[in-house]
């Protein structure tokens, strides 16, 4: 199925399928909020059905914006926004320590009649206004099939030290707080995906078994509030990631929220030394239906990296 790809300057980007459904609005004009984490964000995505899939300031996170890239610990600040976890203490509001991603501009910028693909050049700031880090990140939205009824969206980030002494990557739970490890690349569902179904390629798992656990793939199902449908979401890493600079753990809850991250510091802190650079590449597919495990399998298996 072909694309449609509208840039209005300065603040999104739009994708829109050729039935009329827009799949993808990436927003990178400035976040109004600073205590929210100041950085671009995928809100709203939809199937190829015009279901949407992300949810966007929650009343219980009002930071939690659709898919972003996120770091809820990095050398005592918060590129996650929102509160701040302190050991002992619970979670405080410390907007001195929230910091931002700056949007610096655009690379390659690609559009054909089934794909888009660009890079996003970006840096990270500390609250106090220092350049942290450097940021290529890279989106392609590609095999939008009518008949699968699925898309996909792979999204890369390459970031590079530009501190004289090392950047410390963690989460809450290397913080103290138990089964918590929330960092990286992170996606929240609407309200109606709240009790869905998680599970993963070898395991009947829930998502509170599957929480902190490993694996290529991960799939989050729901049927949805006001329409008779189900939308499925499958988070991959590619193959590569098996060899970064840390391995990956899942961070995922159905109840009381839906949340799915790819996360690089579940249980240990990592270091990357000045001017060092990690690296990982995902894959997020946006389907209809319920999508059971020899489907996912099956699908994914057709999507070569």
């Amino acid at each position: 199925m072909s694309i449609r790809v509208t840039h209005a300057h300065g603040d999104h980007i739009a994708v829109t399928a050729a039935n009329g459904t827009e799949i993808l609005r990436y927003v990178y004009r400035p976040d109004p909020a600073a205590f929210e984490s100041r950085k671009p964000y995928a809100h709203p995505v939809r199937t190829l059905a015009g279901h949407t899939v992300t949810g966007y300031r929650p009343n219980d996170h009002r930071w939690h914006k659709g898919l972003q890239m996120t770091a809820s610990h990095l050398s005592g600040q918060n590129f996650w926004g929102g509160n701040c976890y302190v050991h002992g203490q619970g979670y405080l509001p410390l907007p001195e320590r929230v910091g931002s991603m700056r949007h610096d501009g655009f690379g390659e910028f690609t559009v054909e009649d089934d794909r888009l693909a660009f890079t996003e050049e970006l840096t990270w700031v500390e609250n106090g206004g220092e350049e942290w880090a450097r940021e290529v990140r890279g989106l392609t939205v590609h095999s939008v099939d009518e008949e699968a009824g699925a898309w996909a969206l792979d999204w890369s980030i390459r970031l590079t030290n530009l501190r004289a002494e090392p950047l410390l990557f963690g989460s809450p739970t290397t913080e103290g707080r138990e089964l918590a490890g929330y960092t990286g690349l992170q996606w929240r569902g609407p309200r109606d995906f709240t009790g869905g179904t998680a599970f993963a390629p070898e395991s009947d798992a829930d998502a509170d078994k599957l929480m902190g656990s490993q694996g290529p793939w991960l799939a989050f199902t729901t049927e949805h509030d006001d329409i008779d449908g189900h939308s499925t979401l499958v988070f991959a890493h590619a193959p590569e990631n098996a060899d970064a600079v840390h391995e990956s753990h899942w961070f995922v809850r159905s109840e009381p929220i839906p949340t799915v991250a790819f996360s690089w510091a579940f249980f240990e802190e990592f270091a990357l030394p000045p001017g060092e650079s990690f690296a990982y590449r995902y894959r997020v597919v946006f389907a209809d239906g319920a999508w059971d495990r020899e489907q996912v399998a099956a699908h994914l298996e057709g999507l070569p990296w």
